[in-house]
């Protein structure tokens, strides 16, 4: 019987198949690849320009159950390129997780989204991956990629890092015990400043299209079990200048002194690289992290900051510009708050100064 008519008999069987008719026709995935992606469980970390582009092409792939965590709010900026996010959004005050799982919900509502709101760091990760098939890379520096390569070796979990700047793109499969690991080729995260950002050197929408899309390409032959077609490269492109190039990466774990792959030291997932304030670099803003278990009163809050400024907030964040400094020298700062007690502090780079904020408003 021909895989086409296969699948018209299957969709008959079960209507819920029906949207992926096409997606079947393609042989590689067919009926049994199409069942494999509904019972994928799939951790995203990061949703903002590549998790947002990740998220949809993986929602409507049907891919079953996608965890998407963020620690950030959407900004007018961020519509030019986080395809999942409106207006309207912005307005409703949402953080990019919420406003994802909404959105997904409307295109696939069969999807299962999980949408956790919350900074990923070395005492929650290990949870959030446990019981995953793949972990993917929607983040946007290299401590938290760093973070991700610790925890897919640790549990033989394999992930896709992507990244992307201006123009320019990166993407690579990593399997644990197969592959070289992301530290095999970037022993070192690069020290804050020093690494562009989009904040800082820019980004095109299609750049980060093509690294997602490569992403979800290399995530759906991963869940479906065509290891052969797999990646085993670093894929490197910068479309203004049209170059593509896949490097011949496959020697680097046995040449690396690997602290993660080869030694199994775990320095990003024992926290040895941890902060509590962390600079959002590129942003002028510093997120401000507090332990486990560690909740906030919104109402509360909002009441103590009527002096600073008017507060507005709703379950998931509260939000308030505060003026700080002498009157002739005041300077505004935006202060988000998040219910588990993080904060992102806008208006300043230095720890010290949001550090100080936010002992005054939200308490130390």
């Amino acid at each position: 019987m021909a895989l086409s008519d296969q699948a018209q008999l299957l969709e008959k069987a079960d209507p819920a198949l029906a949207r992926y008719n096409r997606q079947m026709l393609w042989e590689p995935i067919g009926i049994e690849g199409q069942k494999k992606l509904r019972n994928a469980r799939v951790l995203m970390v990061g949703c903002g320009a590549l998790g947002t582009v990740l998220a949809n092409t993986l929602g409507r792939a049907g891919v079953g159950h996608l965890t998407i965590i963020d620690r950030d709010f959407i900004e007018i900026n961020n519509l030019q390129r986080q395809v999942l996010f409106d207006q309207q959004d912005i307005a409703d005050q949402l953080p990019k997780s919420v406003a994802a799982r909404r959105k997904l919900a409307a295109i696939n509502s069969d999807v299962q989204v999980e949408a956790v709101v919350a900074d990923v760091n070395h005492t929650n990760i290990e949870q959030y991956a446990a019981d995953k098939d793949l972990l993917l890379d929607g983040t946007d520096n290299f401590e938290t990629r760093f973070l991700i390569n610790d925890v897919s070796i640790k549990l033989n979990i394999p992930w896709i890092y992507g990244a992307c700047i201006s123009a320019m793109g990166l993407g690579m499969v990593i399997r644990p015990g197969i592959t070289p690991c992301l530290r095999c080729i970037f022993e070192t995260a690069p020290p804050p400043g020093m690494n562009p950002t989009c904040d800082t050197a820019g980004v095109l929408g299609p750049t980060v299209n093509v690294v997602a899309s490569w992403q979800a390409m290399e995530a759906m032959k991963l869940l479906t079990g065509n290891i052969a077609a797999v990646s085993k490269s670093l894929f490197s492109f910068d479309l203004w200048d049209n170059r593509y190039q896949q490097l011949n990466v496959s020697r680097a774990r046995e040449i690396a002194d690997c602290p993660a792959c080869k030694h199994r030291n775990f320095e990003y997932l024992t926290g040895k690289f941890g902060s509590s304030a962390t600079s959002l670099c590129g942003r002028n803003a510093i997120q401000i992290t507090q332990p486990a278990g560690y909740r906030v009163d919104f109402p509360q809050i909002a009441a103590g900051l009527r002096a600073a400024g008017e507060a507005t907030f709703n379950k998931f964040m509260l939000k308030c510009t505060i003026a700080e400094g002498p009157a002739d020298n005041r300077k505004n700062f935006e202060l988000t708050l998040f219910a588990d007690g993080r904060a992102i502090i806008k208006g300043t780079n230095e720890a010290a100064v949001a550090k100080a904020i936010y002992a005054k408003y939200v308490g130390s």
